[in-house]
């Protein structure tokens, strides 16, 4: 299972800028991120090489964060991947509550990472579907 990071910050100038700051400082490197603003508000999501890490150096610094389960899934960089691992998960009833995706260094891969309500089920209907769930340490890897 893979775990991102949510961190809750006023919209305004700089509050990214401390994030990164602070993990950079404690060696975490980003693998992706989005930002999520609601007037005043917003939530940065992050997916990192090591959460428990990063997750300890955010709340050590007062920055109010939670670690999450979410699911990575390794696809084809091609027409239709998404696609297809979407069509499978909605015929099983899978609502996807929130998503991203971020290419690896391997030119034909690309993750799709996204939230649900149930994640350790989802993960066994991935893999009797065929996908293979990313691990933190496979993410760490890319």
């Amino acid at each position: 299972m893979a775990h991102q990071i949510s961190v809750f910050a006023e919209n305004r100038p700089g509050r990214l800028r401390k994030v990164t700051g602070l993990l950079a400082e404690a060696g975490v490197n980003l693998r992706a991120l989005t930002i999520t603003g609601v007037e005043k508000y917003g939530v940065i999501k992050l997916l990192v090489d090591k959460p428990d890490l990063a997750y300890e150096a955010l709340i050590a610094a007062g920055v109010p964060a939670k670690k999450q389960e979410v699911i990575a899934i390794l696809i084809e960089d091609e027409p239709g991947s998404l696609y297809k691992a979407l069509s499978a998960l909605a015929e099983r009833g899978v609502n996807i509550e929130n998503a991203y995706g971020f290419l690896t260094h391997e030119s034909d891969k690309a993750v799709f990472v996204f939230e649900v309500e149930d994640p350790k089920q989802t993960v066994e209907l991935l893999r009797e579907m065929g996908f293979k769930p990313l691990s933190d340490a496979e993410i760490a890897a890319l």
